[in-house]
């Protein structure tokens, strides 16, 4: 489980760093349906205070949903404070993030292939053998 938190916390780096990570549940629904094809994973975070948030469940089910028909492994992080401090808390135009839901997407490089993203790729394969379907994973310090 903690080299799935190492993986994640790569892949959101070189994500970032490739400009292939989509922040916010707005922007990630808007993606997934105009371009459902390049979208490679997929993060759900939430913190303690957002489990009562009804129309924040609903979206993730959905997502959940789109995420499974279009096998695109997806995973849950329970700390944002950490995802916070990896990918930032505002956009390059100084806005503040929606870290509730990230989005990796395949960048025009031919080839790309990302060591963190395939074992991350790996860890979702292994967890879905034994259903679970949306495995949360723990972010190091």
């Amino acid at each position: 489980m903690q080299g799935a938190g190492t993986a994640l916390h790569e892949l959101l780096v070189s994500a970032q760093r490739r400009g292939c990570l989509t922040a916010g549940v707005y922007e990630s629904a808007k993606l997934m349906n105009v371009d459902p094809d390049n979208v490679a994973f997929c993060l759900l975070a939430t913190d303690q205070e957002d489990e009562g948030d009804i129309a924040l469940q609903i979206h993730f089910t959905l997502i959940q949903a789109f995420c499974c028909e279009n096998d695109i492994d997806i995973v849950r992080v329970n700390d944002v404070a950490k995802l916070e401090a990896i990918v930032g808390s505002s956009d390059e135009s100084g806005e503040p993030r929606d870290l509730h839901c990230i989005l990796i997407t395949n960048p025009n490089e031919e080839g790309w292939k990302d060591p963190a993203l395939e074992k991350l790729n790996l860890f979702c394969e292994e967890r879905r053998n034994v259903n679970d379907w949306v495995p949360t994973i723990t972010l190091p310090e």
